[in-house]
């Protein structure tokens, strides 16, 4: 198991921080294209509540890199994030244009792309092909569950094959692949989930973010979870899970994330996921890191 500190240390060697970006775009699970009101998970900012939505690309990137220049030092680098909702899902020309940016603002030194497989047509990928190219580009898909039953129940509205070919795509075109996988989705096995981590490995994705499933204000999942209709893993069972998860992956894969934190204005379960230090040296003292 590799982390994603030490791995990006040895990639460009120095630490690496992350600028993220809003581009204040949509899904094709929102506006109509495949349904509508998106995954019952994700709040109205989709996953970049975290990010300075309504600046120019630029802006965004200056001001995350101001936010953290002391604790970084002169020596550090950036990676230029595009977050929230699905960044491939928009005109080739226009990705171009962000992509381009974000690649010029000084200390940018790789470009990450947050979205879904069934948004990675042959336009876009030309587009990802030329840019991987030009410096290491990672592209994070939401996989969450390999189960095409979960993913209908939690409105994902795409099939998991078609997971399965982007990994092959992206990896033709030489980007790194992270994948996103959710821990305790409404009717999922232990032996379900670890299902999904098995099919991400036989894909070959390069890394891996987990977390628990998190319940935020104004979603679908608030009302099922009011209503008592889903289960909240505490810590100690979701740690157990991912250290099950850990052993099925291969010695070069990277953790880019053990556990999610969702942003403690809208976070109504689980508690424990609001003292970020205390889950962070959990985990530390878990896994050794």
């Amino acid at each position: 198991m590799i982390t994603a500190s030490s791995y990006f240390k040895g990639m460009f060697g120095h630490k690496m921080y992350k600028a993220s970006i809003s581009l204040n775009g949509t899904c094709p699970n929102r506006d109509g294209s495949r349904g509508v009101g998106g995954c019952i998970f994700c709040s109205e900012g989709g996953s970049g509540e975290f990010a300075a939505s309504g600046y120019s690309v630029t802006n965004q990137i200056c001001q995350a890199i101001d936010q953290v220049r002391r604790k970084a030092g002169d020596n550090a680098g950036y990676i230029a994030y595009f977050q929230s909702f699905t960044n491939t899902y928009c005109e080739p020309e226009y990705l171009a244009k962000v992509l381009s940016e974000a690649s010029s603002v000084q200390g940018v030194e790789a470009l990450s792309i947050a979205t879904r497989p069934d948004c990675l047509g042959p336009a876009i990928m030309e587009v990802l092909s030329r840019q991987a190219k030009k410096m290491p580009l990672f592209v994070e898909l939401g996989l969450q569950t390999a189960s095409d039953e979960t993913a209908k129940s939690i409105n994902r509205c795409y099939w998991t094959y078609e997971y399965t070919e982007a990994v092959k795509d992206l990896k033709d075109i030489r980007a790194n692949v992270i994948t996103h996988i959710i821990f305790g989705l409404p009717g999922e096995t232990r032996g379900m989930m670890m299902d999904t981590v098995k099919l991400a490995v036989d894909s070959g994705s390069d890394g891996y973010k987990f977390t628990c499933l998190y319940v935020l204000e104004n979603t679908p999942l608030e009302k099922l979870y009011r209503d008592n209709k889903v289960e909240i893993l505490g810590m100690e069972e979701y740690f157990d899970i991912v250290e099950e998860a850990l052993k099925l992956l291969p010695e070069n894969a990277v953790i880019h994330r053990f556990t999610g934190d969702g942003p403690k204005k809208l976070l109504i379960a689980p508690e424990w996921t609001k003292n970020k230090r205390q889950v962070v040296n959990y985990i530390n003292r878990r896994f050794g890191l």
